[in-house]
């Protein structure tokens, strides 16, 4: 086990570096002087003189190479320079952001688990009759339609028409909810159809015969065994759900004005603040590789099939 995330870690330091290297990128393959941009959003002439000497003072002047390095090392100390904008740290408006998104995306990734259990449950229990195929339609909707307009429907029905939950803003009790429920139902059919499949599969195997025979009910062996049978597939494409839910923030945070990295990063945007804007970048990239990282070491744990594959 540890040889074997010794190894998976090996793996990942090409991949990260190459992220580096892609994220540094932007800037430099930006369709402005970044050192033009920064005098602009802070309402100073951009004279010749006056970009020189912010050139100088970003370092943009030395080799590309040893910017790399320079900003590479920066990195690595969580100084991802200073905002265009602010004129703060980059991690500093990070940190501030960083909270509100953490909130957003555990609550979705919360409801995403206790749903997609409970409906992928209901469908392998009604298998073929009209629950079953009436909850797989309903979930193949959402999953067809664009979160953004999940959300504005979600807006018009629980907020306005029957005022149940706050809309907008984080210090509303329930704030939380509707934003994460948005995020959350755009993943609901991906995880109940992998559910239901490797439930209905697994109920065929001769273990379920052999608890049924040991007197055991339905429920326990569908919950206790079926079920955990059932969740490798699922877990992997957790893996890469979990970053994914950081990353879909972007819009739904801007439409619920909820004040956390997606929100920031919009701003950024129209604001061409590129150091938040490559700090974003990076990070939602790093947060990919440590998912699938982490989702590696709970597949090795929860199965010893493959603990043994790796001790061989």
């Amino acid at each position: 086990m540890g040889r074997y995330v010794l190894h998976r870690l090996l793996l990942m330091v090409p991949l990260v570096l190459l992220i580096t290297v892609v994220t540094f990128l932007l800037i430099q393959l930006s369709p402005s002087d970044p050192a033009e941009v920064a005098l602009r959003v802070n309402m100073i002439v951009p004279t010749p003189e006056a970009i020189a000497a912010l050139r100088l003072e970003l370092g943009l002047d030395a080799p590309l190479w040893q910017q790399y390095l320079r900003w590479l090392a920066r990195c690595v100390q969580w100084d991802w320079g200073t905002s265009f904008v602010t004129r703060t740290a980059v991690s500093h408006e990070l940190a501030q952001a960083l909270p509100a998104t953490l909130w957003l995306a555990a609550t979705a990734l919360a409801m995403i688990v206790t749903l997609s259990l409970a409906i992928a449950a209901l469908c392998v229990v009604s298998a073929g009759r009209w629950p079953d195929k009436l909850l797989r339609a309903g979930l193949f909707f959402l999953t067809a339609m664009p979160n953004y307009w999940v959300g504005l429907l979600l807006i018009w029905l629980l907020a306005v028409k029957w005022q149940w939950l706050p809309v907008g803003g984080i210090d509303a009790p329930g704030a939380v909810i509707l934003p994460a429920l948005t995020l959350a139902l755009g993943y609901l059919g991906t995880y109940v159809r992998l559910l239901r499949a490797n439930m209905l599969a697994h109920l065929h195997q001769p273990y379920v015969d052999y608890a049924r025979a040991r007197g055991l009910s339905s429920g326990r062996i569908l919950w206790r065994h079926v079920l955990v049978n059932a969740l490798y597939s699922p877990l992997v494409a957790l893996g890469m759900s979990i970053p994914k839910l950081f990353a879909g923030t972007l819009i739904i945070e801007n439409i619920f004005s909820w004040p956390g990295l997606g929100r920031l990063c919009v701003s950024a945007i129209f604001q061409r603040d590129y150091p938040i804007i490559q700090a974003y970048v990076l990070l939602m990239a790093l947060l990919f590789v440590v998912g699938n990282f982490l989702i590696d070491i709970l597949l090795m744990w929860l199965d010893p099939r493959l603990r043994r594959g790796v001790a061989l």
